[in-house]
């Protein structure tokens, strides 16, 4: 797998088996020497053959970068928005879509950067929302998905026009499933009420219903999207067929991201408040295993491709490195960590190997 770490502009190539778990190689990211480039999302391409990483810091503007998963080698870059950061690759690989959260600029509508994987050339950029983040597209290639942290909105984009095509509410009390784009008006008081600073860290106020979505997660067959209310600490579960919520499920404190397996059996979330990840029951919504984490803030999450691991990044606090955990999904328990560079975050799974001889 392959994990990138915001603190140190590495991002590390892990290996997990038998022997153990190790960096098997380190690339340093981006170009800027007097300043954090600031890697944030690692998505790796569906043949294997390569790794995109957007960093989230710029001048004005980030970029996504693209690598050899062989040998590390630059393939090609390209300037997106302000403050990167998730990215997923489309099932056919001639797609990356990839959130500007904009985290440092004016909290105004931002939007979604479609980049082909093969030119690397930006074909579309798609207002959204307030802050997105979590960008995933369904098994089948024709949806996307992201939150939107300040409008409390999950946003699905069609990936045959590059346009919005619904979106929904996700305020408890006030869930409702929309067409077209939302219709954001935010008056100055409102954007000056907002705090951006926790980014998923701050806890929720006596009679606040937010959610502040942090992540948009198709179920393994499509039919249901999962959205991380990390405010509310829970889960908001989407029917697709019908646009509505069919449960509001618990979840740990600060909920932040999420991994299906690929069997539909389990939702796998880091607990960004509650130093922690969990294993999460589809069928009943009932959470199966709490685990600690290594460090302070769990942050990203992803499955191997036999549903046996999953691996959890976290940033760590101050000068403390950074830290992958490996989770094993039968025994429900912590089974190795790794320490890696501080701030670690965009994890992307890439292949299993036959173990050495």
């Amino acid at each position: 797998m392959f994990a990138a770490s915001e603190g140190n502009d590495q991002v590390a190539l892990i290996r997990f088996g038998p022997g153990g778990i190790r960096a098997e190689r380190v690339a340093a990211i981006g170009f800027m020497h007097t300043d954090l480039n600031g890697p944030h999302g690692v998505a790796v391409s569906p043949d294997g053959r390569w790794y995109y990483v957007s960093t989230a810091h710029g001048t004005p503007f980030g970029f996504l970068w693209k690598y050899a998963t062989s040998n590390d080698s630059l393939a090609g870059r390209v300037m997106l928005g302000n403050f990167p950061a998730t990215a997923h690759v489309s099932p056919d690989g001639e797609f990356i879509y990839v959130v500007n959260f904009n985290l440092h600029g004016d909290m105004v509508t931002s939007d979604m950067s479609v980049v082909a994987t093969d030119q690397m050339v930006e074909v579309a950029r798609v207002p959204t929302c307030t802050m997105p983040h979590g960008s995933r597209i369904n098994p089948a290639g024709t949806k996307q998905y992201s939150g939107c942290m300040m409008d409390d909105m999950a946003v699905e984009i069609d990936t045959r026009t590059f346009a919005v095509s619904r979106h929904f509410l996700l305020t408890k009390g006030k869930e409702m499933g929309m067409h077209g784009a939302p219709s954001i008006h935010t008056s100055a008081a409102d954007l000056a009420s907002r705090d951006m600073s926790g980014h998923g860290m701050d806890p929720t106020k006596p009679g606040d219903v937010s959610c502040s979505p942090t992540w948009a997660q198709p179920s393994s067959d499509g039919a249901k999207v999962f959205v991380a209310c990390n405010k509310s600490s829970d889960i908001v579960e989407l029917d697709v067929g019908t646009w509505t919520m069919t449960r509001r499920f618990p979840a740990g404190e600060g909920v932040y991201n999420l991994a299906v397996t690929h069997d539909g059996r389990y939702l796998v979330t880091t607990n960004k408040r509650g130093k922690s990840a969990s294993v999460i029951d589809i069928a009943t919504g009932i959470e199966k295993a709490r685990i600690p984490t290594s460090r302070r803030v769990a942050s990203g999450v992803t499955v191997s491709s036999d549903d046996r691991y999953a691996f959890v990044t976290q940033e760590g606090v101050g000068s403390e490195p950074g830290a992958v955990d490996v989770i094993d999904l039968r025994a429900l328990q912590k089974v190795a960590t790794l320490d890696v560079g501080q701030q670690a975050g965009g994890i992307d799974f890439w292949k299993t190997m036959p173990p050495r001889q």
